[in-house]
């Protein structure tokens, strides 16, 4: 497929490019981002590059793995990644720390969702490792049902199996599970990172 861009009022979603880099690298220096990711650590300019180059483009043309730059509406500067991958329709993403609380992921998640949706898909899968209440809080606004938790998708960076909490958005609206979400996972900090 072809990239799209998709834009709110709020954030425009594009193709990150080389011209990023800076900006991915200087995001991924964040402790957060490091803690709830599997990133490589350290996080170098060589990492963004490779990111760019064997993932973002590849992802788009294999229909494999559609990846967006996170940009406030006038702004060229990436301020996160959003992804959506097909073999599981999953989600995934994160947001700078000078970027948070400003609503900026959660228009994303939407336009993904709704994009993703448009598209076709029956439902969209949501998860993040065990704790990462800021992840939580974007996916229950933005409609996720709690469905439980289990290893996630994403393994640690080591390989080893993670715990995660898990959600699903139907298509439909329908609740894909009434279970209530953990402890804590509602309301977290407005940064918002998922593996």
């Amino acid at each position: 497929m072809l990239p799209v861009t998709l834009e709110s009022a709020r954030v425009r979603l594009d193709l990150p490019t080389r011209a990023d880099t800076v900006a991915i690298t200087e995001a991924c220096q964040d402790p957060e981002i490091a803690r709830w990711t599997t990133i490589p650590q350290p996080y170098r300019a060589k990492d963004a590059q490779a990111f760019v180059d064997a993932l973002v483009g590849p992802g788009w043309a294999s229909d494999r793995e559609y990846t967006w730059a996170i940009r406030r509406q006038g702004s060229t500067w990436l301020d996160g990644v959003i992804s959506y991958r097909t073999a599981r329709r999953d989600l995934g993403f994160w947001l700078a720390p000078g970027a948070r609380g400003a609503g900026l992921v959660s228009d994303a998640v939407e336009l993904v969702v709704d994009w993703a949706f448009a598209q076709g898909a029956p439902d969209v899968y949501w998860e993040c490792y065990v704790g990462n209440t800021a992840s939580a809080a974007v996916a229950r606004r933005a409609g996720f049902a709690y469905t439980g938790s289990g290893d996630a998708l994403v393994p640690n960076r080591d390989g080893s199996p993670a715990p995660a909490w898990k959600g699903l958005r139907r298509a439909d609206g329908t609740a894909a599970s009434d279970l209530p979400w953990p402890p804590g996972s509602t309301s977290g900090p407005a940064g918002s990172l998922a593996p």
